[in-house]
């Protein structure tokens, strides 16, 4: 039989194929299963086991709020923010006031009982203490951990620098006692419940310990710094609606009694400091005004004196009607321009020159001023009495006003600052609903735990079958040029003999030898189909002599070179089967002999060929072992010992089957194909690349030795090999080879 010509390339072949990979996905389904399923359980073991956390939540309202002296000289407007919530939010959260918090609170002192871990928690939790037993006992032997009802209280901490951050251990020792250790365990202070405890550095006092003697506890001392950015990251704040002025705070923690305390103490600051920086605001202006009034008061005296001195140096002159009326106009425009004075002055200390509420200012006042030139120049007609009477009068008038109003709204600001109240209300104080925690989310958990097993086991069955390029089709063996003269399906009773057979429960059973225990199973029947072809196929040989090899261990050479064998010798043929693997050999367990005397020993010449060959339970079957491992196996091959004996036994039985070793990894089957005239190598599906067969007939070539053929062994039926079994319509067989 000739060699097949190559089979063209197909374009297609860097296509993907949805099929094959859909039937991939079903050939591994137990893998993705088992995974989906294993992430499922993990799902739900941390969602029960992990400790719940919960969040307290408050509502601050934020009331529009005036901007001192402008607001009281009726200018809200141009100090009013346009972005109030998001400044308080930042006034909230800043370190000022979590800085004070963490302070009242003692939040820099981390003290946490020691629990077991994983469980430890979820143990804790469940444990409910009594009058009588207020601690939970110790659990599998581990007194060190705590396992619920452990309090811990610290009224005060202080250690030095270089324990800032550092872990210490508290261990309670009964009756109050207790010892702090450093992490390497070296003792440090010892001391008992209300102790003051100053000693190198370490300034400590416990208001509470409740525990069993032998339970531990981590005390740390944090960074303060570090501490309040926690807090500020951990702290959330928002407001409810577009300039609705309603802030909601919230903060998230596994103890619910600590989150409520904290956020309450933060909020409590908040207020605090907001009355603190109204009342601020309200001296600064009044101390604003109370400079001006003197000086303003001086002036209205000057004004009031040079009016009645030029009363009296003229006689008593009467403002005419036309007079009255300038004087009015005039009185009211500089009352105006005094007053936008006085906010040009708390716009200054506020603002630049360049800011557009002062620029808006300084518009103004040009446009009343122009104003008060245009009158101003109505009194240039006036008789001249009228007209210094006129400006006397407007001076006394206008100053008189200033006055009188800058003193009623310096009361206005003395009142604002003695009963200032803020801005800024509680409306919710903070509050933790227990029975729901927010984290963590138990059916999100095991839904996305579950979908991310499912995931990976179908990643892991993509990556496997990519990284598999064993061959799976016998399309694909013969588009190497090599004819495939049998599929073998995998045998799962064969699986089982050869377990057998290697076990220790091998003397127990008289046979390992598929054909003889099962001779129905269907990888023998394909084996008797490979009879046929085989008694056509050498027909023509030189030899009756036929070597069975493969790429690789584990591709099955032994189970079907010792089942052919007994097929063909069951047909009524006389055959001798040789196992010619010296190093490895283990063909003796299938037939169930002793390994000794074998082929090594017939090849020193040590026993002869009688003693060699043996028996087998099928009949016409005889068998030469491999014997005893030799250290030369391939220098025993190479002898001419090696050629005799086939020749002698040749002439003795109908077909010789030589079984080798893989001759990727030995060149045994080099030397033992040379003196046969028919040589085969076996193949395991989805074992062997077409890279690794091509290398075999090439390394056999090299030899001078033309390979007749291929045997396709361990055929399993996959969903991902559609169509590729033409005439097979098995259901699902599969087979196991030897273990090479």
């Amino acid at each position: 039989m000739q060699n097949a010509p190559s089979a063209p390339t197909d374009d297609r072949s860097d296509e993907i194929d949805l099929l094959a990979l859909l039937g991939a996905l079903i050939d591994h389904k137990w893998i993705i299963a088992g995974v989906t399923a294993l992430f499922a359980v993990i799902g739900v073991a941390y969602a029960l086991l992990s400790t719940p956390v919960y969040m307290a939540n408050a509502v601050v309202q934020i009331e529009s709020k005036s901007s001192g002296i402008g607001d009281l000289l009726g200018d809200s407007d141009f100090f009013q923010s346009t972005s109030a919530a998001v400044t308080e939010i930042e006034l909230l959260k800043s370190r000022s006031i979590i800085g004070q918090a963490v302070d009242n609170l003692q939040l820099d002192i981390i003290a946490e009982p020691k629990r077991f871990p994983f469980v430890g928690n979820f143990v804790s939790r469940r444990w409910q203490p009594t009058p009588d037993q207020p601690v939970a006992p110790a659990k599998f032997g581990f007194n060190s951990f705590a396992w619920g009802g452990e309090v811990l209280d610290v009224f005060q901490l202080e250690v030095p620098p270089a324990y800032i951050n550092r872990g210490l251990v508290l261990r309670a020792e009964g009756d109050g006692a207790f010892i702090i250790e450093n992490g390497d365990g070296e003792a440090l202070i010892s001391g008992a419940v209300g102790e003051a405890i100053n000693r190198d550095g370490f300034r400590i006092q416990i208001a509470e310990l409740t525990a069993r003697p032998g339970t531990e506890f981590s005390l740390r001392k944090r960074n303060r710094l570090n501490t309040i950015i926690s807090y500020q990251s951990a702290i959330g704040a928002s407001e409810r609606g577009r300039d609705s002025g309603i802030l909601s705070l919230s903060l998230e923690s596994t103890d619910p009694a600590h989150a409520q305390r904290v956020l309450d103490e933060v909020s409590r600051l908040y207020v605090r400091q907001n009355v603190e920086r109204r009342s601020a605001e309200a001296q600064q202006s009044l101390d604003f005004l109370r400079d001006q009034l003197p000086e303003i008061r001086r002036e209205l005296e000057r004004a009031e004196a040079r009016l009645n001195e030029y009363q009296s140096q003229t006689g008593s002159v009467d403002i005419s009607i036309e007079t009255r009326a300038i004087l009015d106009q005039v009185v009211d425009l500089e009352t105006e321009i005094s007053q936008l004075q006085l906010r040009r002055s708390e716009l200054e200390r506020r603002f630049t020159r360049e800011h557009p509420n002062y620029q808006a200012l300084m518009s103004q006042m040009a446009q009343l001023e122009a104003d008060r030139d245009r009158l101003t120049g109505r009194v240039g007609d006036l008789p001249s009495t009228q007209q210094e009477l006129l400006r006397l009068s407007r001076d006394v008038q206008v100053t008189t006003e200033i006055y009188t109003q800058m003193l009623n709204k310096s009361q206005e600001l003395d009142v604002i600052r003695a009963g200032t109240v803020g801005n800024v209300r509680i409306i919710d104080s903070a509050a933790v609903d227990t029975t729901r925690p927010v984290k963590p989310k138990k059916p999100l958990i095991v839904v996305l735990a579950t979908l991310l097993g499912g995931m990976l086991g179908v990643a892991i069955a993509l990556l496997r079958h990519a990284l598999n390029r064993g061959v799976e089709t016998p399309e694909a063996i013969e588009q190497l040029g090599l004819p495939v003269y049998a599929t073998v399906p995998f045998s799962k009773d064969q699986q089982t003999l050869e377990r057998s057979a290697k076990g220790k429960a091998s003397h127990e059973q008289s046979s390992h030898l598929l054909a003889a225990t099962n001779p129905a199973d269907l990888s023998i029947e394909a084996l008797r189909s490979l009879r046929t072809s085989l008694h056509f196929a050498m027909m023509e040989a030189g030899n009756n002599r036929l070597m069975i090899s493969g790429p690789s261990p584990s591709v099955g050479k032994s189970f079907v070179s010792a089942n052919l064998a007994a097929i063909i010798a069951q047909a009524g043929q006389k055959v001798l089967l040789v196992d010619a693997d010296m190093r490895k050999g283990y063909m003796h367990k299938l037939l169930n002999k002793s390994p000794e005397p074998g082929l090594s020993e017939a090849l020193v010449a040590s026993h002869t060929l009688a003693d060699v060959i043996h028996k087998t339970e099928v009949p016409n079957l005889h068998f030469i072992c491999r014997g005893q491992i030799p250290p030369n196996p391939s220098e025993l091959l190479m002898h001419g010992n090696f050629e005799d004996l086939l020749n002698r036994v040749s002439q003795m039985y109908d077909l010789v089957i030589v079984d080798t070793p893989p001759i990727l990894a030995v060149t045994d089957a080099a030397l033992v194909g040379r003196q046969c005239a028919t040589n085969m190598i076996v193949t395991r599906f989805g074992m062997n690349p077409p890279k690794e067969i091509e290398l075999t007939l090439q390394r056999f070539r090299n030899n001078g030795i033309e390979i007749k053929g291929a045997i396709f062994n361990a055929v399993e039926k996959k969903a991902s090999a559609y169509g590729s079994y033409g005439s097979y319509g098995y259901y699902q067989y599969e087979y196991s080879s030897d273990k090479k």
